[in-house]
Parts: C-alpha cells; structure tokens; sequence
C-alpha cells in the first residue's frame, strides 16, 4: 500500500499543467514534524488511563492500548490474533514480531492521525527500538516517553480505595499492590534509561486533581 501512495503521490506536474504537486514525501516531511506520538506510562493506581483518555480528545490523538489490541484481534479471531494465541495457549510470550504487526495494523488504520498514545508498549528496549523502526516507515517517529510519576505509598492507598469499590482482588491486596508496583518500576526502569538517553524521557508529577495533572502533561506535550 505504501509504494503504491509513494509511486503516485512522487509524480512530479508537467510543469504545462499549473502548479507542481506536493510529493508524498514532501507531506511526511511536515507530518513528521507535526505528529505528536507519545509513549504513556504510570504505575498501577496513577490516573494513566484517565489522562490517556483527556489527552487523546485534548490533541485528537489515537490512542492505542495493547491490552486492548490484543483483546480485539483474539476475540475475533484474526490471523494475528490466532497466532498470538497459539502461543498463550502454550504458555509462551507472544514473540515481538507478532505484537509489533498488531501495532501497525492499528496504526495503518488511522493515516491521517495527529499522532498516537501508546498505552502498555513497548515494553523491554528491544520492542522499544522495534516501535522506533515502525515510526522510521511512518516517515515518523517517537517523540516522547511521558511517565506519570506518584509515591508508592499515595499509590498503595489509592489502590485500597478503589478495591473497595472495584471488586478486583488485585486492589484489595496491599502486598500484591506493592508487587505490581514493584514490577511496574523493575519493567519500566529499562525504557526510563533507553529514551533519557535520547533525551525523550519526562517525568510528570502525578499527584493533585485530574486537571492540574492534564495541566502538568499537556506542559511537556506542547513543547514536542
């Protein structure tokens, strides 16, 4: 699909014919340079799924959850989603190839998109810098990784809160709480040092109202 827009949008106008035609390449140039396309993290109980879901009306972007992504392809039964089953099934991880071609069946679905929150991905420096040569044939790239940033204890009360509304046994456990949490920081710690190193890395206090968080964040995204 890309050669073929490529080999029709790079024809040049006769010059006979009026005004030249803007190259494709010419047009990814300035989407490279307007697409806001965001990695979003926080640990468990810090509002991501809240502010993911302000900042993709605030900015019109999508907003692409791989919890979700791989829900949709394995309840329908695509050949993706069969195949990330089939090792499920096993018992084994879902190899990056498979997550990543998920990835660009979603972002393929959404040409003309402002840009993209990625919400649970990349993962590990590998799925990082497979991301990077997804946004590399995009013409694109990732502009930052924006982490939301909230004490372990005020995350800990949080969770309890919510456990006792929520029903979730994974909220009403403070010990399991302080597993997640620590997962979430043994995982995240590696990609904190892949994109600090690009200079792509923003912490974003986390605690306060949902506004003066979307405050704090749409700060660090409106100078990208």
């Amino acid at each position: 699909m890309w050669r073929f827009l490529s080999s029709l949008f790079n024809r040049k106008q006769n010059p006979s014919e009026g005004a030249p035609i803007t190259t494709i390449s010419e047009g990814n140039e300035r989407s490279k340079t307007n697409m806001k396309n965001i990695v979003l993290f926080g640990p468990p109980g810090a509002g991501k799924g809240t502010q993911a879901e302000i900042l993709k009306q605030k900015y019109q972007l999508v907003h692409i959850s791989t919890g979700d992504v791989f829900r949709y392809n394995i309840k329908n039964a695509t050949e993706l989603g069969t195949l990330a089953k089939s090792y499920m099934d096993k018992g084994h991880l879902v190899p990056d190839t498979v997550t990543i071609d998920m990835l660009k069946a979603e972002v393929e679905k959404n040409p003309q998109a402002n840009g993209f929150i990625f919400d649970g991905f990349p993962r590990t420096a590998a799925q990082a810098e497979a991301l990077s040569h997804l946004m590399d044939d995009m013409n694109s790239q990732i502009n930052a990784m924006v982490a939301l940033e909230v004490d372990d204890e005020i995350l800990v009360g949080r969770l309890l809160e919510r456990g006792k509304v929520s029903g979730r046994a994974d909220d009403a456990n403070e010990a399991v709480i302080r597993e997640r949490i620590a997962e979430y920081y043994r995982k995240t710690d590696i990609l904190k040092e892949y994109y600090q190193n690009q200079n792509k890395y923003h912490g974003v206090d986390g605690v306060g109202s949902i506004e003066d968080i979307t405050e704090r964040l749409s700060k660090v995204i409106d100078k990208l």
